[in-house]
């Protein structure tokens, strides 16, 4: 998985970039598909906008989270991130075992032959 961090029209510090890095890092438990997460950090005037772009199953997922503290906005946008990949992942595996249940459906009785053959007797 590669993870790329941006900053764009302010700095942000090694301290926050690494927090960043560990932080998306652990989205790897969820989800060994995940190819590439990039992480754009603007910001205008005294808001901070933290941009994540997470590739993964031939789909891309966008979660944007704004606030006055880039670190907060980062912690904001991986929080949701985190629980989108973790209800896939819960959807991913749950589904094939749905369908193998039958949907729902009760299994189908069985047919007792001698039960059928006492009522024609009468």
């Amino acid at each position: 998985m590669q993870i790329q961090v941006t900053a764009r029209h302010c700095e942000i510090g090694t301290d926050v970039r690494v927090f960043a890095q560990q932080r998306l890092e652990k989205l790897a438990r969820y989800d060994g598909e995940i190819r590439e997460v990039r992480l754009i950090v603007t910001q205008e005037r005294k808001l901070h906008t933290a941009e994540i772009t997470l590739r993964a199953h031939q789909q891309d997922v966008i979660i944007t989270e704004s606030h006055a503290d880039a670190r907060a906005a980062i912690e904001l946008a991986t929080d949701r991130l985190e629980e989108r990949v973790r209800r896939g992942k819960e959807k991913r595996v749950l589904e094939p075992r749905r369908n193998a249940r039958g949907n729902g459906l009760p299994p189908p009785e069985p047919m007792d032959d001698m039960a059928g053959a006492a009522d024609d007797e009468s």
